[in-house]
């Protein structure tokens, strides 16, 4: 087995972005005094196992729907390379969604013991992350090449990642926090809009029709912009609204990263747009730091 090969096949540039909503959770729920390390941290590894089950479906997806050829503009993937068999990649598939359900209900049981209709609803919602994950790209009508790919991430990457993790620790829903919980799904739908922006031509010959191949390029770029903005607006209104402490304003110095990596991308050809995944997943997790502490220091 080749130990390099599955690291590269595991993506793990794509981490940041996924614990940035789970750090979010954590913070809101600091600025509670509501925090706790062993609730943090088997989201943590939860997040990642989830994280790393999406990658390797999509590698399989991709590969075996045609999707993931020669004409890609992005970097090759491991099944389509002939790197990893289709085989071994089921296999690894079904080893990762056994590392989901561990992890996932020891994190249940940790935040909720006996609690049942709790521990149900959220064992619900895990489940269908492990869907959302694999139907992504896996089977006769993967949601994804209908365009449904970033609805899908701004509720499991924003709403369910945010908030959710937010109830683990604190068992209360409080509804301005959905803003915070925008922030990360519209940053974390601006690294999927990237991605497909780059891939828009081998999409269309695919017959996957990502919502840059639905609206265009130019459009994209707008819809980018928006996503964007989307995010630093939320973040301030919620800001304004709970504003105690000059502390609260950090996330602000992340804003001209974003900035950047909105006119790179209305600036640079499709083969040049890899670069722009990373820097949009390190600048959301950065403002999630941020954004963090100043509410925990502001608190």
């Amino acid at each position: 087995m080749n130990i390099k090969v599955w690291i590269g096949a595991f993506r793990l540039r794509t981490l940041p972005l996924a614990l940035s909503c789970i750090g979010m959770g954590g913070f809101l729920a600091a600025s509670q005094q509501a925090f706790r390390w062993d609730i943090f941290l088997l989201c943590v590894f939860t997040t990642i196992f989830l994280q790393i089950l999406s990658n390797l479906a999509n590698d399989y997806g991709d590969s075996i729907n045609g999707v993931d050829h020669a004409g890609r503009k992005g970097p090759s993937r491991a099944v389509q390379s002939g790197a990893i068999s289709p085989e071994k990649m089921r296999s690894a598939l079904f080893l990762f969604v056994a590392l989901c359900l561990v992890s996932g209900l020891w994190l249940l049981w940790i935040a909720f013991g006996f609690n049942w209709n709790a521990f149900l609803f959220f064992f619900g919602l895990g489940l269908l992350s492990i869907l959302a994950a694999i139907a992504y790209t896996v089977g006769k009508k993967p949601y994804g090449y209908a365009g449904l790919g970033d609805v899908s991430v701004l509720i499991f990457f924003g709403v369910v990642g945010v908030m959710g993790s937010a109830y683990l620790f604190t068992q209360e829903i409080i509804p301005i926090q959905f803003l915070p919980a925008l922030s990360c799904g519209f940053f974390s739908m601006g690294v999927l809009n990237v991605n497909n922006i780059r891939d828009i031509e081998s999409d269309q010959q695919a017959g996957k029709f990502s919502i840059p191949v639905r609206i265009g390029r130019e459009n994209a770029i707008r819809y980018h912009w928006f996503l964007l903005l989307g995010g630093i607006v939320s973040a301030c209104v919620f800001t304004a609204i709970t504003y105690q402490s000059p502390w609260q304003l950090l996330f602000l110095l992340t804003v001209p990263f974003f900035l950047k990596n909105g006119f790179s991308v209305q600036q640079k050809s499709a083969s040049e747009l890899d670069p722009y995944l990373k820097q949009l997943a390190l600048s959301t997790l950065l403002f999630v730091l941020l954004f963090g502490t100043g509410l925990v220091l502001g608190a």
